[in-house]
């Protein structure tokens, strides 16, 4: 199957929706029947004992895949609500000798099966789907405590198949906890790892992938490998934001700190860009050293249509203070207010001074006067805080939409022209259900020989966030075609950007994606995974079996 062959697989299939569940049904039964071929080859091919290496090839890996409706029907879809793929079984691990067996089952057939590991699925455009293949459950790897530590080195060993926040309050026992975080913690170590994991400490940090010491990464050629910046770090690298190109992440050591025991909690409110981007740089340049900064530097985008017409509840704002933002929408004439969102962590022994040192950084931004607001929590409230609002969304029935997500990194020679061109041009007029995110991160926190492609040659670059829902009908396909305007914006004029969690439709799109990491990539690719069976939904090179690898 070649990759354009592949692209029209997954955006063909039909939901499996109530509406559609004859025809779902049958789909199985045409699945199963066809599988049962396999399921036997994979019965004789167990037969054969213990590989080279004493992992067990046995029948008990093969009752491990499940072909039930309701396993199949989780699997072909993920967090985004816009692909589906079916894939041909669910494999249920129960520890990373299991994934090796899989993987070798695979690449014993004549013509090999795609392997895709999904963890919470919160993939936005089938990323984490396999059509035709074996999507891997990570969930059931999650028994027990997969956390060890060491108070001393200041790491922590945690399964991939681990949820942040259960990474967080496993190293919370200990006075720690992980030196950065994405914005949403019920999502998986080994998922994050392989896109890049970003959120407001990376200006300081990084993102994740430059918090790992070391990783157990099974390859694509069912080898379990340890790998660190000095054993095997080609596949290391690699594998960090590797997109699951690579190999499947099982074990990650992660930097930690101390943790801190509360939070003050900040958004500071702009009616004009300049100021708002000029005062994010000043916070991302103060070093950790100076003690005089915010731990956590992010910022938002709330269009004026949100602000005067949006909902009336926000997990931060009260409903006055909601109504003071949108006051200031109208008195200003704004296109959008802009907000910094900052958090300075403190302790006991801190607590004293913690409220001056955030007046003294308070007077040298430039915001809004009067349009300061703080709150006070503790760190668990603080990085949860995006797990509070999922509540709300499930409650209201607008968690489980379409996610037509856009993530970019836009230099920052280019943030005013992006503004001017898309929140003052084609976002003008929009009122988005969702979350418009817009930081700054400096470039030396990263590392060049990662997967992850970032603008090249600047000590800036913006993190901009189009976390937008379908929630009413005909939303999906608006903000699609906005979507594509915007991308088609910055082509048109030279931004410069790249896409975080991307999705391109061909191999020259991804080609210019990566730039010139892609003759490394393509090499690496056929290293360790030659018969290209891992995450066949990210659609980067081709599918299981293909000779153009």
């Amino acid at each position: 199957m070649n990759q354009q062959t592949q692209a029209a697989q997954l955006h063909s299939i039909p939901a499996l929706s109530n509406n559609n569940m004859p025809r779902a049904c049958l789909a199985t039964f045409v699945m199963a029947t066809s599988f049962l071929s396999t399921i036997n080859h994979f019965h004789m091919v167990a037969t054969a004992g213990l590989a080279d290496d004493g992992i067990l090839l046995t029948p008990d890996i093969v009752s491990r895949i499940h072909t039930d409706h309701d396993s199949i029907a989780r699997a072909s879809s993920d967090f985004g609500h816009i692909v589906e793929a079916i894939p041909n079984g669910v494999f249920h691990p129960t520890s990373p000798a299991d994934i090796v067996a899989l993987i070798r089952l695979s690449i014993s057939q004549p013509k090999p099966f795609a392997v895709a590991p999904r963890g919470q699925g919160h993939s936005a455009r089938g990323q984490a789907l396999a059509p035709g293949g074996i999507v891997i459950d990570m969930r059931s790897m999650r028994r027990g405590d997969h956390v060890s530590m060491s108070s001393e080195q200041l790491w922590a060993d945690v399964g991939g198949e681990q949820l942040w926040i259960d990474v967080l309050h496993a190293t919370l026992e200990h006075g720690l906890a992980p030196r950065m975080w994405t914005d949403y913690l019920r999502i998986t170590v080994g998922g994050t790892l392989s896109n890049g994991g970003i959120g407001g400490q990376a200006f300081r940090h990084g993102p994740q992938i430059s918090n790992v010491h070391e990783l157990d990464v099974v390859t694509g050629m069912g080898e379990m490998i340890t790998c660190s910046p000095d054993k095997d770090s080609d596949l290391f690298f690699a594998a960090l934001g590797g997109l699951g190109q690579f190999g499947v992440i099982t074990r990650a050591r992660i930097a930690l700190e101390p943790a801190p025991k509360r939070v003050l909690w900040v958004r500071v409110a702009y009616a004009d860009v300049e100021s708002f981007t000029s005062d994010q740089e000043l916070l991302i340049s103060k070093p950790a050293s100076s003690g005089s900064g915010f731990d956590y530097v992010e910022g938002q985008v709330q269009m004026n249509r949100t602000l005067t017409e949006g909902r009336r509840s926000s997990s931060f704002f009260s409903a006055s203070e909601l109504d003071q933002l949108a006051k200031l929408v109208l008195d200003t004439g704004s296109t959008a207010i802009y907000y910094i969102e900052g958090a300075m962590y403190y302790n006991d022994d801190t607590a004293s001074s913690v409220n001056q040192k955030l007046e003294r950084l308070l007077e040298e931004l430039n915001f809004v006067p009067g349009f300061a607001f703080v709150r006070d929590v503790s760190y668990v409230e603080f990085l949860d805080r995006v797990g509070r609002e999922e509540q709300k969304l499930r409650a209201a029935g607008v968690w489980d939409v379409p996610h037509p997500w856009l993530n970019l990194f836009v230099p920052r020679s280019r943030i005013l022209d992006f503004d001017a061109g898309v929140f003052k041009g084609i976002l003008r007029d929009a009122k988005p259900a969702g979350l418009v995110l817009m930081y700054p991160m400096n470039r030396d926190r990263w590392d060049d020989r990662m997967t992850t492609a970032t603008p090249g040659g600047e000590d800036v670059f913006y993190a901009v966030g189009l976390l937008r829902s379908a929630v009413a009908a005909g939303d999906l396909e608006r903000l699609e075609r906005e979507n594509a305007a915007v991308l088609a914006f910055c082509d048109r004029e030279g931004v410069g950007c790249r896409q975080y969690l991307p999705h391109h439709a061909s191999r020259d799109g991804w080609r210019r994606h990566f730039g010139e990491k892609w003759g490394r990539l393509a090499a690496l690719k056929r290293r360790y995974d030659p018969r290209g069976i891992l995450s066949p939904g990210q659609g980067i090179f081709p599918a299981a079996g293909s000779d153009s690898l």
